[in-house]
């Protein structure tokens, strides 16, 4: 089959992988424009451009491709396209030049976690599973009809950079047994129950404050799910302090009160119910680091209320 990819960030990199070292011919990659990235604002390629470019896969760069990039699209005459973590919508146009549809590899159990931060916020709502659907596109966000799924169980200390990183993995495996089904004709389309669906909004940075009022399950789904992007924080005196990594641990008092802040027994702070143990935690100008040799360059006096 002729294949055509389409994605943009880390996520979507082993699936396209997986694509090039199978047996079907991947004729081209489309991917989001070239983006300012870091301190200096430089252009930088998206991860998908670059793995298609040390390929030397034709690459695409629409801002959209539903306007800009149709025709290229019926050029390369794709029998299937392949989504992961595209981010932008196609249009029904789009999705009706492949002969045979356009499969999506979507990071969570659909019908939940719809959107565009599933992996995030699986872990801010404290579940204890996550994983991948392969399902077919359609004009809605991530409405189609779902295909196969994998399930794994989510790690008391996982951050969402590392869950991001396993399911990258598995959505791939996953992506090349949907392709292995499709092609022997045992492949079947099963519609999403809507009353089940959840929809999560767009992450921003106003996320990361934490409110210590709620069950340690959720702080410390707070503080490991916006890690890497955009951190839970705290006010420490004058400086705000990114918390890193946290497990739920016993403890009660106040929520937001320092309960144990010391190099040996680390940093404790009280929730609404329980208390989280803060892992690691990142200073203003400074590295990640554990929270035990954090505090012993710094004073965090048990008792204060974050």
């Amino acid at each position: 089959m002729r294949i055509v990819f389409m994605g943009t960030p880390e996520f979507a990199v082993p699936s396209l992988e997986a694509l090039i070292s199978g047996e079907d011919e991947v004729v081209g990659v489309f991917t989001q424009p070239d983006r300012p990235k870091g301190r200096g604002n430089k252009m930088t390629p998206s991860p998908v451009k670059a793995c298609a470019a040390a390929h030397g896969i034709p690459v695409f760069q629409p801002e959209r491709i539903r306007r800009d990039g149709v025709e290229d699209l019926k050029t390369l005459a794709p029998d299937l396209c392949v989504t992961a973590a595209f981010g932008q919508i196609l249009s029904q146009e789009v999705l009706d030049i492949p002969t045979y549809g356009n499969i999506n590899v979507h990071a969570s159990l659909l019908p939940r976690h719809r959107g565009s931060a599933p992996i995030a916020y699986a872990i801010l709502q404290g579940e204890e599973k996550a994983g991948v659907t392969t399902m077919m596109m359609d004009k809605g966000i991530d409405t189609g009809d779902m295909l196969l799924k994998a399930e794994t169980e989510i790690g008391e200390t996982e951050t969402c950079g590392e869950l991001t990183e396993r399911l990258s993995r598995l959505g791939a495996e996953l992506l090349m047994e949907t392709i292995r089904q499709l092609k022997a004709g045992t492949l079947q389309r099963i519609p999403q129950n809507e009353a089940e669906m959840t929809y999560d909004p767009m992450m921003n940075k106003e996320m990361g404050q934490v409110d210590f009022d709620r069950p340690a399950r959720l702080v410390k789904g707070q503080i490991n799910g916006l890690n890497p992007w955009p951190c839970a924080s705290v006010m420490v005196g004058d400086e705000r302090i990114k918390l890193m990594r946290a497990a739920r641990t016993e403890g009660a008092g106040r929520p937001g009160e320092v309960l144990v802040s010391d190099p040996k027994g680390g940093l404790v702070i009280a929730c609404g119910e329980g208390a989280v143990k803060v892992l690691e935690l990142q200073a203003p100008g400074g590295k990640k680091m554990r929270a035990e040799d954090y505090l012993r360059g710094h004073e965090i006096k048990a008792g204060t209320v974050l």
